[in-house]
């Protein structure tokens, strides 16, 4: 059997031009929770993907996301942003990232990459010994000023670097 290269192509434009009617743009699709609440969002820089991920927090995570987004600008106004992983990732050019978000279940994760460097030390520690974390709650009541101080002490450290330039 010969298959007519223009009919071929033809059927071709043809089916994906009716998979592409059937299926919303990127930006209209809803963006999908993954285990925990965790925003599903693709690796990109800049800020507009880490506001995305922030806008499809669940529930009141939602405000913690924007809180926490804002005082980390405000810590560090020239901070680099990029979703990495599903997650908002701050940086400072040249040094690399310092911070990262995360949504579970019933808390969100701010890990610090060198948090063993900071003081007073964040609570969360585990098997990397040079990360350290703060798990937020609902109830939680929220020391910003600690907060802030531990991120100005992380942007000024050394960063994770991820193999980026």
């Amino acid at each position: 059997m010969t298959i007519h290269p223009k009919r071929s192509s033809q059927a071709s434009k043809a089916r994906s031009k009716a998979k592409g009617a059937a299926k919303p743009a990127a930006k209209d699709r809803p963006v999908k929770l993954l285990s925990g609440g965790n925003p599903q969002i693709a690796k990109a820089d800049g800020d507009a993907p880490v506001q995305t991920y922030i806008a499809a927090m669940p529930g009141w995570k939602r405000g913690l996301g924007q809180r926490l987004d804002a005082l980390i600008v405000q810590a560090v106004p020239d901070v680099k942003k990029a979703v990495r992983w599903n997650s908002p990732f701050y940086g400072v050019e040249g040094q690399g990232w310092f911070l990262t978000l995360h949504c579970l279940t019933k808390y969100v994760k701010v890990t610090f990459f060198h948090g063993s460097a900071l003081r007073p030390l964040p609570p969360g520690a585990g098997k990397d010994k040079n990360a350290r974390w703060l798990d937020i709650y609902e109830d939680d009541d929220l020391n910003e000023a600690q907060l802030a101080d531990w991120v100005k002490q992380a942007a000024a450290l050394p960063g994770w670097m991820l193999g980026e330039k």
